[in-house]
């Protein structure tokens, strides 16, 4: 008899040898960085306060109907205990509780969803300086800036060494701060 001449050959292996997985798995394809019209991606730096070397504190307030009644007085309350607890010995109708709470009612009026307040001292100086912003989704073009020039001048009325205010007009948010001294 003679050997058949595939007898060389074996048959394939079942199931077919699968290629091994890539060592690194493939990256998706990056964003491209223009718009659907050529434009650039617009960014928007946020509304931040930065406060260094410094005693700091901050509070975040829910600016909704229901919680805005009590948000500016639970505020003045919460700087006062703060500045207790760094060992001031202040009365309990000190112009910071009723600055505190006069900046909180206004950035509640500006339609935010929250509002936060920030603390700082000098410790040297006995001054306090206090921050509210005012975190507000995006304004359209039409909407008006707040006038500040009242408030300004009823923190001044209320024993503020210094005041003022500023808009971040991109991102729709508001500062107010006032320096108060202890």
């Amino acid at each position: 008899m003679t050997t058949p001449m595939d007898a060389g050959k074996w048959p394939p292996s079942y199931p077919p040898r699968t290629p091994p997985p890539p060592k690194r798995p493939v990256e998706p394809p990056r964003p491209d960085p223009k718009g659907a019209a050529g434009d650039t991606v617009a960014t928007r730096a946020r509304l931040r306060a930065r406060i260094a070397n410094r005693r700091a504190g901050n509070w975040t307030y829910d600016t909704a109907p229901w919680a805005s009644s009590s948000s500016p007085s639970k505020a003045g309350d919460d700087v006062l205990a703060r500045l207790r607890a760094w060992g001031y010995h202040l009365s309990d109708d000190h112009p910071v509780v009723a600055l505190t709470a006069r900046m909180v009612r206004a950035a509640v009026t500006d339609g935010g969803r929250r509002a936060s307040v920030h603390l700082a001292d000098e410790e040297e100086g006995r001054q306090v300086v206090v921050l509210v912003l005012s975190h507000r989704p995006d304004t359209t073009a039409g909407d008006a800036e707040p006038d500040d020039g009242g408030l300004l001048q009823e923190l001044a009325v209320l024993g503020a060494g210094s005041c003022g205010t500023e808009t971040d007009r991109d991102g729709g948010g508001r500062r107010r701060w006032a320096l108060v001294a202890l």
